[in-house]
């Protein structure tokens, strides 16, 4: 794969394979990286009209400090990167279509040190890259391989579940995003010339009697699932709590958004929509 970046990071267009397009480039936009709402990007919505879903906001905002911090810290089990971590924003975020996050994150990428010109570092995030869009784009199509892959470049466990965590806390801003740009009247801006998410192929449901399970490579601690697991109410927790487990702080803040009023409060008729939604994005029959 050959790794482009546009010339002197004049335009937050981040790709891993050249492309070409009728569209011009969107240009970059520095001040959008200077929000005091990290998770909303300062979109104007009214106090009030936030006040019934502050059960699932407020975490949210704590997990987008989680996630990107100021300061990050690497050692031996934690290499990815302040810059690796917002490129991963960046690709997802470009999949998701959503045009406020994509400024945002291009605008928090830009001026941070890239990795250096080495062979080994432009395979790790043309690697990192890929992973991203195909998790953002087509999850069903990241399978041990993929995760391998990832592993063969340098990421640990703990870097692998955190570029999940990454991914899937975009795709869950940029939701949000839209539908209060919609709630605000405000056009939601996609992205010219980009794939969207894509349904997974109907083989996947063949056997609807499939089971999740964690990758047993990223499991944190084999011999205490079940203790592990009946720590938390939500059925979801406990099936990711043996894999989660491994960064506890943003685990406890996912545990609070997923047993918040954006699932209780939620009207039953419209949940098995929702899931079946999921489960047909993901491939996964055992979401349903």
């Amino acid at each position: 794969m050959e790794q482009c970046r546009k010339a002197g990071k004049s335009h937050w267009y981040h790709e891993t394979q050249s492309t070409m397009s009728s569209q011009p480039p969107l240009s970059l936009m520095p001040e959008a990286a200077y929000v005091n709402d990290r998770f909303l990007l300062d979109l104007t919505v009214s106090e009030t009209a936030l006040t019934p879903f502050e059960s699932w906001l407020k975490p949210a905002h704590q997990l987008a400090d989680v996630l990107f911090p100021r300061t990050v810290l690497n050692d031996r089990l934690h290499t990815f990167s302040t810059y690796e971590r917002m490129s991963t924003a960046l690709t997802a975020a470009q999949v998701f279509g959503v045009q406020r996050l994509c400024r945002y994150y291009a605008a928090r990428l830009a001026p941070l040190p890239g990795p250096d010109a080495s062979r080994e570092s432009n395979q790790r995030l043309a690697q990192i890259t890929q992973y991203a869009r195909q998790l953002a784009g087509s999850p069903s199509v990241i399978n041990t391989r993929a995760r391998e892959q990832l592993a063969e470049v340098g990421l640990t466990a703990r870097d692998t579940v955190l570029i999940n965590q990454i991914i899937g806390f975009i795709g869950f801003q940029a939701r949000v995003a839209a539908i209060f740009q919609a709630f605000c009247r405000l056009p939601v801006r996609e992205l010219p010339g980009q794939e969207m998410q894509r349904f997974a192929r109907a083989a996947r449901f063949q056997n609807p009697q499939t089971i999740w399970r964690p990758a047993a490579s990223l499991v944190e601690y084999p011999p205490a699932h079940t203790k592990v697991r009946r720590q938390y109410s939500s059925s979801q927790c406990q099936m990711m709590a043996p894999v989660l487990m491994r960064d506890p702080s943003s685990f406890a803040l996912l545990e609070r958004i997923l047993t918040s009023t954006l699932h209780t409060a939620s009207p039953p008729s419209l949940l098995p929509l929702i899931t079946l939604l999921t489960s047909r994005i993901n491939g996964s029959a055992a979401c349903f």
